[in-house]
């Protein structure tokens, strides 16, 4: 497994996934427009070596296809974690016959943890500048409407000023000048807490950030881990050895020795500065707000420093292969953390957390909501906008094939349920309220109850300009704009609700290519609508909750006071075209 980046990127070199930019490149919006063409076409990863303003070359697209996140983790981290699960049955009770015959298995488990070393052994603290200067560093703006440059593959290291454990996390930090950033901390994310009790004492919360390193790094700062789970301890278990770093004789945080930068400093107590704008992964700007400061005090760096970075925007991009592989490789333990769930599954091609699904035990009736409640109180999937939950056993990654399992059995009168006024992601705006909005969730267990349509044989719809079926049971109508006509759903409800009842489902949306794949699909439906404010039907209130009837109308069309979609800038596009056969010689 790899100790460090370069170790990745020499075997990058060998399998030539990776491609040598010699040309100058100007970190401010070329790069990125090169990086976003690469990607869409599963392009090799990408080191330019002569970037404006910068001595240290830039490396992105590290892990942009499955076949590099394979090369980056191998098929070990996710067998020796299932491995792990299956010791809570075979050692309990511990015996000495249990014990020897999984000797191999606690070897391995031996094997995680740090290990400490000398200063001398640790390549990130060869070179150290002599003043702060953020500036030097070949930091990237991906998107023309963005505040600034932005770091964003920072691995922020923090420690609970209580009881010292400690957070691994990634959080967007823009370029405010020289000495200080922004440190993005979302609600429900480890750093955020730390510096939420921190604050709470009037104390200015230390902060290490490392960039680069072993990929297994990279990896743990994203995992979406039960809190008392350190990410150190997963970075060492997923590459296969202890994770060397160096134990400052003042105590302080330790540095990862195999990292490429280090930025050390602090974070202050009740300041905070405007943040963003930021073409974010939900492939929309998130707006400007404010958010915590870090005052950087010291940057060190190997001597032949790599800067690495990515470009977020409409998926997929690197987050969509690295979530898949974090997913894959936790979720044997969620039967353990969430007893009675046995897979679940969030969907990348939404931003992740407007979206999740689950198959789960129904050993009684309606034992199924027992299990919506304890994953929506589990950690980021707290932030969950919209999950489906059943108990038939399918793939959960189709979502075609998942979608008409639940519609099938989907029982309108109380399977669906709909929560107000909850927290929501900080990158959601679709709530109309910076981190506030509603929650979905919906049942589809049991024997089959319907059949559900394939092909739209109903009656012309007025304010709709094509009709799509992305799914059996799932209606696409390419709809007026919703400032043109903000009640289309209501009216087709009040016209039109007996004549579509046999779909379960009905999308308005803006452009019928959103029916075109899975891809498109979500990534159009589901950052695009609040529960509470863009779901339709027909109802019987009784017992103190709604009764629908079918069919379920979901309005997710563009409304005023939504960010932007992301698009390339013309003449970045432009440049980028003229300049293609300079970079890649052909």
């Amino acid at each position: 497994m790899h100790r460090n980046l370069r170790s990745f990127l020499t075997q990058l070199r060998q399998e030539k996934e990776i491609v040598e930019i010699a040309a100058p490149v100007d970190p401010h919006l070329e790069l990125a427009e090169i990086h976003r063409r690469v990607i869409a076409e599963e392009g090799p990863a990408l080191l330019f070596t002569n970037v404006k303003g910068s001595s240290f070359p830039v490396v992105t697209n590290l892990f942009g296809t499955s076949r590099r996140v394979e090369l980056a983790f191998g098929p070990r981290p996710e067998q020796l974690m299932k491995k792990i699960v299956s010791l809570a049955h075979t050692l309990m009770p511990p015996t000495l016959g249990a014990l020897w015959k999984e000797r191999r298995i606690l070897f391995d488990l031996m094997k995680v943890g740090c290990q400490p070393v000398s200063a001398g052994k640790a390549p990130v603290l060869e070179q150290k500048q002599a003043e702060v200067d953020l500036t030097r560093l070949p930091v990237i703006t991906s998107w023309q409407e963005d505040g600034g440059p932005f770091i964003t593959l920072p691995l922020v290291y923090t420690e609970h000023p209580v009881t010292g454990q400690h957070n691994l996390g990634m959080y967007r930090m823009q370029i405010f000048d020289k000495q200080t950033t922004g440190m993005h901390w979302q609600i429900q994310k480890g750093g955020g807490f730390h510096h939420y009790e921190a604050e709470s004492h009037n104390q200015a919360l230390p902060v290490r950030v490392h960039l680069g390193g072993p990929p297994a790094l990279i990896a743990s700062a994203i995992a979406p881990v039960p809190e008392f789970l350190p990410e150190l301890l997963l970075t060492s278990l997923i590459l296969g050895e202890k994770l060397p770093v160096v134990r400052p004789s003042d105590g302080g945080y330790p540095y990862i020795a195999e990292a490429e930068f280090v930025l050390s400093g602090v974070v202050p107590p009740h300041e905070r500065r405007p943040e963003g704008p930021f073409g974010d992964h939900y492939g929309y700007y998130s707006l400007e707000h404010p958010f915590p400061v870090f005052h950087v005090k010291e940057i060190r760096h190997r001597r032949d420093a790599i800067y690495p970075a990515t470009v977020v925007g409409k998926p997929r991009q690197e987050d969509y292969y690295l979530g898949e592989f974090l997913q894959r490789l936790l979720s044997p333990a969620f039967p353990m953390v969430m007893p009675g769930v046995r897979d679940l599954w969030t969907y990348a091609e939404t931003g992740f957390h407007p979206l999740a699904a689950a198959i789960v035990r129904e050993s009684y009736k309606r034992e199924i909501m027992a299990h919506a409640f304890r994953i929506l109180g589990e950690g980021q999937l707290s932030l969950t906008k919209f999950l489906i939950l059943t108990d038939r056993s399918i793939s959960l990654d189709a979502f075609d094939r998942l979608f008409e399992t639940v519609l099938e059995r989907f029982e309108p009168a109380s399977d669906l349920f709909i929560f107000h006024d909850t927290s929501m992601d900080t990158l959601d705006y679709t709530g109309r309220r910076f981190n506030h909005g509603s929650k979905a969730v919906l049942l589809g267990t049991g024997e089959v109850r319907r059949t559900l349509p394939a092909e739209y044989h109903g009656p012309d719809l007025p304010g709709v300009q094509g009709v799509a079926v992305y799914c059996k049971g799932a209606l696409v109508l390419e709809a007026d704009p919703f400032e043109q006509n903000p009640r289309l759903a209501e009216h087709l409800l009040e016209q039109y609700g007996d004549a579509l009842q046999e779909w379960p489902f009905i999308f308005l949306v803006d452009d019928l290519a959103a029916a075109s794949g899975q891809t498109a699909f979500l990534w159009t439906v589901f950052t695009r609508f609040d529960p509470a404010h863009d779901l339709y039907a027909r109802s019987d209130w009784k017992q103190h909750r709604p009764h629908y009837r079918l069919p379920i109308v979901v309005d997710t069309r563009m409304k005023p006071g939504y960010p932007d979609e992301l698009e390339s800038d013309p003449a970045v596009k432009k440049l980028v075209d003229d300049r293609w056969k300079e970079y890649f010689g052909s």
